[in-house]
């Protein structure tokens, strides 16, 4: 695959992520990797919690999405064109990125992050206290 076609896959999906990611803090913006995080939560270790990115690989440009992974019924009415394009749980891959799947993968990524502002994270204190207040 030539590296110009990886080029402009990871521009065309670096672009729609940044339009989607208005809310969402920038944690890493340098050529071929891009990720957004949670303003609000937090990892494990105190680091913003990570949303979404994408990747330039080898042969191929990586699109992660955590909402689907954190709340897997989001990909439930994929088409088969990008459901083919997921690899795990969270992640899609592309060569080439057409207008049909970058209009359902932004809806997607829009649908995904606005759902992910409540999930409850395990280590998070408000859901530690509902585990230890329902023994």
């Amino acid at each position: 695959m030539p590296k110009t076609s990886l080029a402009t896959t990871f521009a065309t999906l670096r672009d729609m992520l940044e339009s989607q990611s208005e809310n969402l803090i920038v944690t890493v913006d340098k050529p071929g990797d891009f990720q957004v995080g949670s303003p609000d939560q937090q990892d494990r270790i105190g680091r913003p919690l990570f949303v979404a990115g994408v990747r330039t690989r080898k042969n191929y440009v990586s699109y992660y999405l955590m909402p689907v992974y954190g709340m897997p019924r989001l990909a439930d009415k994929l088409s088969p064109g990008l459901k083919k394009r997921i690899q795990g749980k969270s992640c899609f891959t592309f060569t080439a990125i057409d207008a049909d799947q970058l209009s359902e993968l932004s809806k997607l990524t829009r649908v995904g992050i606005e759902a992910f502002r409540d999930v409850e994270l395990p280590w998070a204190p408000q859901a530690r206290s509902k585990v230890v207040g329902s023994r």
